[in-house]
């Protein structure tokens, strides 16, 4: 049996929900099967090829709902879920008890681990700490930004290497040692090992960058680090440089596309209270009620920042509210 897993790429709750979807499939499903992985990510434009979806069975991971009939596993957690109004309809109307969806969990990893013990009887206590820290770094839960950007425990540093994997391989190679190895093991493999050492070195650069380009104004952050290739920076930076900040818009640039990050401080001095997913919505783009993101063509520059700008008025607008 050759089932196709398609997960959120270049993410570890991506990569951590596809490998716990891998080694529950095989312990209660089918334990002969074979699993391919392959990574989406959100793009402008179409997001879903159908030809891609060749498998045997087909399942899509902490991504965003496809209406095909060719797959056959869906789990996710992001707000901004569908795609369509006739997407979620679909998936209200389906009756196959194999797609699944709360976005009131913090991971798509401990969604599918309570999912899958409940209802399949899984054993989820093998992959305790995968489902704990995937919690701890989709959700933002660190004790403080201090923590968060210093990346001392071995989840973190797998996240770097993750967010800024090398080739369309890495990941794909990575997700069966997350279904079955200790996650600071998996750090010392040799297709891993040495990719942390100039990974933590651009991490180093990439603060010192952002303390120059930050500007923080009505608890609202700023930055543009798009002529940088800073696809990968850790989100939490800006909050640490500027701890008195409510919310952040950033803009990035990779190979294929212009990536406006709406976020909010975890850590922030007042409670955040606009939905970010929302305003990522009218964009195109999607996420969670804290934090949300935008991507344009790399040739929709202009655009981007237009973008990015309004969000930051509205944001900078609603702080001021709230403050009065």
């Amino acid at each position: 049996m050759r089932v196709k897993v398609f997960y959120h790429d270049k993410c570890f709750d991506g990569a951590c929900s596809a490998a716990l979807f891998s080694r529950f499939y095989r312990e209660r499903i089918r334990e002969d099967a074979q699993f391919v992985f392959s990574g989406l990510l959100h793009r402008a434009g179409s997001l879903f090829n159908e030809a891609d979806f060749d498998g045997e069975e087909n399942a899509i991971v902490d991504f965003k709902y496809s209406s095909s009939p060719k797959i056959t596993w869906w789990f996710d957690h992001h707000q901004s879920a569908f795609l369509s109004p006739q997407d979620a309809e679909h998936f209200e109307h389906d009756e196959s008890n194999r797609k699944f969806y709360d976005p009131d969990f913090k991971s798509c990893t401990s969604f599918m681990a309570m999912i899958a013990q409940q209802r399949f009887g899984f054993d989820s206590a093998p992959v305790a700490e995968l489902v704990r820290w995937a919690d701890v770094i989709d959700g933002a839960l660190y004790p403080d930004a201090k923590t968060a950007v210093e990346m001392k425990a071995p989840a973190m540093k797998l996240t770097m290497v993750i967010e800024s994997a090398p080739d369309q391989h890495f990941v794909p190679n990575l997700i069966p040692l997350l279904a079955s190895k200790p996650l600071e093991e998996i750090l010392e493999a040799p297709f891993v090992a040495p990719l942390l050492p100039p990974l933590l070195r651009r991490h180093e650069l990439s603060i010192e960058i952002l303390r120059q380009r930050t500007e923080c104004k009505d608890g609202t952050i700023f930055f543009d680090v798009t002529d940088q290739d800073f696809e990968g920076y850790n989100k939490f930076v800006p909050y640490y440089l500027c701890p008195e900040s409510i919310y952040s818009v950033g803009l990035s640039k990779s190979s294929f596309r212009v990536k406006v990050s709406v976020g909010s401080n975890p850590w922030a001095p007042k409670e955040p209270r606009v939905n970010l997913a929302k305003i990522c919505e009218r964009y195109g783009g999607g996420g969670h009620a804290r934090v949300g993101a935008i991507s344009f063509n790399v040739n929709q520059h202009p655009q981007a920042i237009k973008a990015a700008q309004e969000i930051l008025k509205e944001l900078r607008a609603a702080v001021r509210v709230q403050g009065g």
